[in-house]
């Protein structure tokens, strides 16, 4: 057996066992939250090694791990009805003393400090946390769980993924953003996008019985939401990446990279989806 082959196999088992653990904790309320919140962790800290490699570059990775982490259990605790806005005032805390304690460490940069430190809070954990937006409303002035709205980001983003990855290798002709990623094409996030849209339309037709369910139409928007943003977030992660000088962001995940490569689509499509489907339920 090739190395090529061993590679594939690595990545196929790997890939399987990540959609099974993923779709597994929708299953119920607190396995979403505790799962994420352990994403969150890792994904931060994965972020704070990548950043504290550069020169002139050092974040206190435990605080700001820990501090996304509490972000998230405490959106998720107040999106579920069990904490008030006090919930937050320990993390807002934590995110003044990041920056005061510059004052303390002598850093030769501490500007690079706490943009980078922030950075990771704006871009790591406050989307995830937006999660919680999505898989819990209020219903009857009752917390609902909802897990086909979280649920239905991931599953539109490895719909275009793969859509977008077969298309492309087919009929890629024309690079959709050469200069961060040159192996996308126009061709394929075309295909990918419209695949999503075939997907949302189905799960529209699906649910359409049930109540408080979105019509297919409102599917279709959150599917194409979806595509653009999730395809921005990937392009995103590939200009950090870059920036750094990093082919991959870590190997905590074999044949697939790091959490950062993992879940950078769904930085930007989860808030993203948040943003639509709230806007909607203002008119």
């Amino acid at each position: 057996m090739t190395e090529k082959q061993q590679n594939f196999i690595v990545r196929t088992i790997t890939g399987v066992l990540f959609v099974a653990i993923l779709v597994t904790c929708f299953f119920r309320a607190q396995s979403m939250v505790l799962l994420f919140a352990l994403i969150t962790g890792l994904t931060i800290w994965e972020y704070g090694r990548l950043v504290n490699e550069w020169d002139d570059i050092q974040v206190n990775r435990f605080i700001s791990t820990v501090a996304g982490v509490y972000f998230f259990l405490a959106m998720a605790g107040y999106c579920m009805g069990m904490a008030s806005l006090t919930v937050f005032i320990p993390y807002l805390i934590t995110i003044i003393y990041l920056i005061i304690s510059e004052l303390f460490t002598q850093a030769p940069n501490p500007i690079n400090n706490w943009a980078y430190t922030m950075l990771s809070q704006m871009y790591i954990a406050l989307p995830f946390s937006t999660i919680n937006l999505l898989a819990f409303q209020t219903s009857g002035g009752e917390q609902q769980y909802n897990a086909l709205l979280p649920l239905s980001i991931f599953v539109f983003l490895w719909v275009n993924d793969s859509g977008a990855y077969c298309v492309g290798s087919l009929l890629g002709r024309h690079k959709l953003f050469p200069r961060v990623s040159p192996g996308k094409s126009w061709e394929g996030s075309v295909g990918g996008g419209l695949l999503v849209l075939v997907a949302a339309a189905i799960i529209g037709w699906l649910t359409g019985g049930e109540t408080h369910s979105l019509s297919i139409p409102v599917w279709m928007g959150l599917g194409l939401v979806v595509v653009v943003f999730g395809t921005l977030g990937d392009l995103v992660e590939s200009l950090f990446k870059r920036t750094l000088g990093v082919k991959d962001s870590g190997n905590i995940l074999p044949g697939h990279g790091g959490m950062l490569d993992r879940f950078d689509s769904s930085l930007m499509a989860i808030p993203a989806a948040v943003i639509y489907l709230y806007t909607l339920s203002l008119f």
